[in-house]
């Protein structure tokens, strides 16, 4: 992840903003191109201000949400000269929580809308639990609609204690609170004259600014195997390079090294990054790892330093948001997939299901539904190396596939 992406989602209740806000960003950065901008300006003429309606930027997918059909996470891309972004726009309705998880799952910052005049409400309670179970490492909560509470500092505090009881309570570490108005611009890009009594930043400065650094893990080294590559020609007859991508720590030539599952030992030979050679790589940058002894790796198995090895085993607990219509039983088997390993499972228990607005375990279950998130055992029928999401999300999230249809039904958080 280079440091000069930052991919974020936005959450809210339905009539939050968020089409406004993320069109507002869009066009006060001047991310739009002119003739979206013409084609806006012609749409929104019949409105009686004349003002543009910027929720139409995002807006073209709300015919398809409305017949019903289902569509995942929409996508929005737009740079400034100092950052690039990704905008993963969850729908805000409750019966969602899949796409949400499916866009948070490798963001690095939420965006929480919340309604000036409703202050925290049982959506803003659940998106916040789903951001603390998939441990979105940075939080704002945008108080939007000031314009509809007069700029009012009150109602503002008042929002940030509510929300400050919430954010403990889930164990939330880097949430910030903004005041903005979506529709009139207020905060957004541009430091608001109505807002003067607010000392922080504009939203788009923040997210400008987020040090990402931290997000990546530096201690834990794993590198999952994508290819095994042996060229099998006369003079590269004993070549055997392993390529992939580095999910998290930093690798050194002669760094002493385990394969897993299958715990053997050896040491790093040379590491290559695009075709040249290196003393050391660090997490997300593709590379080709060469080891000093020849042993048996394939793709799915992770190299990892020796002083902080992950856990390898067959039985995992994991916290499962479930996505097919069809609904999970115990005892039914499907594909696990952890970041290029993947085995066939079969769960073998539903320990209890989550209530995602209160966090209230449900222990009288038979079988999970659509959106429903639930404490599982997976059994698998090969040893995982893994790590618990809660330490490391690259080497903790795993999805269930349905081996028939090939689709994704589960993402997991191990625990």
């Amino acid at each position: 992840m280079s440091m000069d992406l930052l991919r974020f989602i936005t959450a809210g209740s339905v009539d939050d903003g968020k089409s406004t806000l993320i069109g507002r960003l869009l066009f006060d950065s001047k991310s739009i191109l002119i003739d979206q901008l013409e084609a806006l300006e012609k749409q929104s003429r019949n409105k009686e201000d004349g003002e543009i309606d910027l929720a139409l930027l995002t807006d073209g997918l709300r015919a398809e949400r409305e017949q019903g059909i289902t569509i995942d996470v929409a996508y929005k891309y737009f740079s400034t000269p100092k950052r690039k972004f990704i905008i993963a726009d969850a729908p805000g309705h409750i019966q969602y929580t899949r796409n949400m998880v499916t866009g948070a799952s490798n963001a690095n910052l939420i965006i929480i809308l919340v309604d000036a005049r409703h202050g925290v409400v049982e959506q803003t309670r659940r998106h916040s639990i789903i951001a603390s179970l998939l441990n979105i490492p940075h939080i704002v909560v945008a108080i939007n609609k000031m314009d509809l509470a007069d700029y009012s500092q009150d109602v503002f505090n008042n929002i940030v204690i509510d929300y400050a009881k919430n954010a403990k309570t889930l164990g939330l570490k880097d949430v910030t609170y903004l005041p903005i108005s979506a529709l009139k611009g207020d905060n957004i890009v541009d430091k608001s004259e109505n807002l003067n009594w607010f000392e922080g930043t504009t939203l788009l400065e923040l997210l400008e600014n987020v040090k990402l650094e931290n997000d990546v893990n530096l201690t834990h080294a794993r590198f999952p195997v994508q290819y095994v590559i042996r060229p099998q020609t006369e003079e590269l007859h004993d070549y055997r390079g392993y390529a992939g991508k580095i999910i998290s720590g930093i690798y050194k030539k002669g760094d002493e090294v385990t394969v897993l599952p299958s715990g053997l030992s050896s040491k790093i030979k040379s590491i290559e990054i695009s075709g040249k050679e290196t003393e050391e790589a660090f997490a997300q940058q593709s590379v080709i790892l060469q080891l000093e002894n020849d042993i048996d790796i394939s793709r799915g198995d992770v190299i990892v330093k020796n002083e902080n090895k992950p856990s390898v085993s067959q039985e995992l607990q994991v916290l499962l948001c479930w996505m097919d219509n069809k609904p999970l039983v115990k005892g039914n088997k499907y594909l696990l997939q952890i970041n290029s390993r993947t085995v066939k499972s079969v769960v073998k228990e539903i320990e209890y299901k989550l209530d995602v607005n209160t966090l209230q375990k449900n222990y009288d279950l038979q079988q999970a539904g659509l959106n429903d998130i639930v404490r599982a055992t997976i059994k698998t029928a090969s040893p995982l190396a893994y790590d618990s999401y809660a330490a490391l999300r690259t080497n903790g999230g795993a999805i269930l596939i349905d081996e028939t249809s090939n689709v994704t039904v589960g993402a997991c958080m191990i625990q």
